[in-house]
C-alpha cells in the first residue's frame, strides 16, 4: 500500500510542476519581454529616415517599452499569485 500511496503523490507533484511550468502568464509574459527588447533595441537604433518616415515619432522605442512594461506586468502576476496545483479527485 505504501507504493501505491508513493506512486500516486510522485505524480501529484509531476501534476503541479506541470501546472505551473506551462501557466499562460509564464508564456505571455516571456514572449512580450522577449519581443519587446528586439523592439526597443529597434527604437534605440532607429536612423533618422525611420523617424521621418513616422513624423519624428520612434515608435518602435514606446512600443517595445510599452511590451516590456505588459511582459513584466504578466511575470509579476505569475510571482505574486501562483496557480494553485490541482486539487485530486476523490
Amino acid at each position: 500500500m505504501s507504493d501505491l500511496q508513493n506512486e500516486v503523490s510522485e505524480l501529484e507533484r509531476k501534476s503541479a510542476t506541470a501546472a505551473r511550468l506551462f501557466d499562460i502568464r509564464r508564456i505571455i509574459g516571456g514572449l512580450f519581454v522577449l519581443y519587446g527588447v528586439i523592439v526597443t533595441i529597434a527604437g534605440i537604433t532607429a536612423s533618422d529616415a525611420d523617424l521621418k518616415k513616422a513624423e519624428n515619432i520612434n515608435i518602435n522605442l514606446w512600443t517595445g517599452l510599452g511590451m516590456l512594461a505588459l511582459g513584466l506586468f504578466f511575470l509579476v502576476w505569475l510571482k505574486l499569485r501562483p496557480t494553485a496545483p490541482p486539487t485530486p479527485d476523490e
